[in-house]
């Protein structure tokens, strides 16, 4: 956690009020920006994945998102050369719970196939130690892409998203100009389901204030803020192995083999999307389910309410690849 003298206190508070304007006045892309809760779903067995099965894997299940009829096709609609794109991760569950490398690395190589230059294609997780422990290699340069940790580099200024103020990332606020979320399909003891906006909770310094009310309307508010919003282009879900029950962590007895990748241009409907399948999991398993259990995940129709996505899981269009 970046510690602050108390003259940089004062002046992060005084700053939230511009940051609030500047929030404010940066565009958000309209619903229709997002696919319309349309989630591409294609084949993709728990453990390791030799690289062109893996590469096989994103691009159908981004061509299925998309409704293209070719993965690279569809990335290259979606980045051009000209951006910096930052693939933020999730890798709180470790190796056994995070995004499989081989999948990161596939979608790294659909990116520079469309152009995207490998020096501006960053590979991030809030810390460098998350990722090391879920397999990646640290690289602040070179390499087939660059893949850091943000290990408290977070603006010298608090900038404002309803009902958060937080420090974000630089690499999110001032260096990424494109975003990519891939995280995994698993519930959360306090939201629901941790899945693609969750993951956004990496990119703010304070992310332990935000957890009441099952972190509903402030996982939203992170997503929406321009920073994020703005940026945010495409979402995968590794849903080789998948969790039920005991997350964020990983917990062994409540794991299950989905054997599948989502894709989405709407982050909300694919957080929708997995909050369908952890349920159906929950169901078989003669769990409650997470409304019954005091979680539901709230956060993902306040998500919908501000134009984010499609929330309600029963209008999610999943097209198999």
């Amino acid at each position: 956690m970046t510690r602050f003298t108390r003259r940089e206190l004062a002046g992060l508070l005084g700053a939230a009020v511009i940051g609030a304007r500047r929030a404010v006045a940066a565009p958000v892309p309209p619903v229709s920006a997002h696919g319309s809760g349309r989630v591409g779903v294609t084949r993709a067995p728990a453990g390791a994945l030799e690289p062109a099965a893996a590469r096989q894997a994103v691009a159908a299940a981004v061509a299925a998102a998309t409704g293209l009829d070719d993965g690279g096709r569809a990335v290259a609609q979606l980045f051009s050369g000209h951006d910096t794109v930052g693939i933020k991760l999730s890798c709180l569950g470790g190796r056994l719970l995070s995004p499989r490398v081989e999948v990161v690395e596939a979608l790294v190589e659909l990116l520079a196939a469309a152009g995207v230059h490998r020096d501006r294609i960053i590979v991030f997780e809030r810390s460098g130690r998350e990722l090391s422990r879920a397999g990646f290699t640290l690289r602040a340069n070179g390499g087939p892409y660059r893949c850091v940790g943000v290990d408290g580099d977070w603006d010298r200024e608090i900038t404002v998203s309803g009902e958060i103020g937080s420090c974000f990332a630089r690499l999110v606020s001032s260096t990424c100009t494109a975003l990519v979320s891939v995280a995994v399909v698993k519930d959360h003891d306090l939201a629901g389901v941790s899945g693609t906006l969750k993951n956004f909770y990496g990119v703010i310094h304070n992310p332990n204030k935000y957890h009441d009310h099952g972190c509903d309307p402030y996982v939203a508010d992170v997503v929406r803020h321009p920073y994020v919003a703005g940026k945010l282009r495409l979402s995968l879900l590794d849903g080789g192995l998948a969790q039920c029950h005991g997350g964020p962590a990983y917990r062994a007895d409540m794991t299950f083999p989905l054997g599948a990748l989502a894709a989405s241009t709407d982050p909300v409907a694919l957080d929708a999307w997995a909050w369908r399948i952890i349920e159906a999991e929950r169901a078989r398993r003669h769990l409650p389910s997470l409304d019954k259990a005091g979680r539901p995940p709230r956060y993902i129709a306040t998500a919908a309410g501000y134009g984010l996505g499609v929330g309600d899981p029963g209008t999610v269009r999943e097209v198999r690849a």
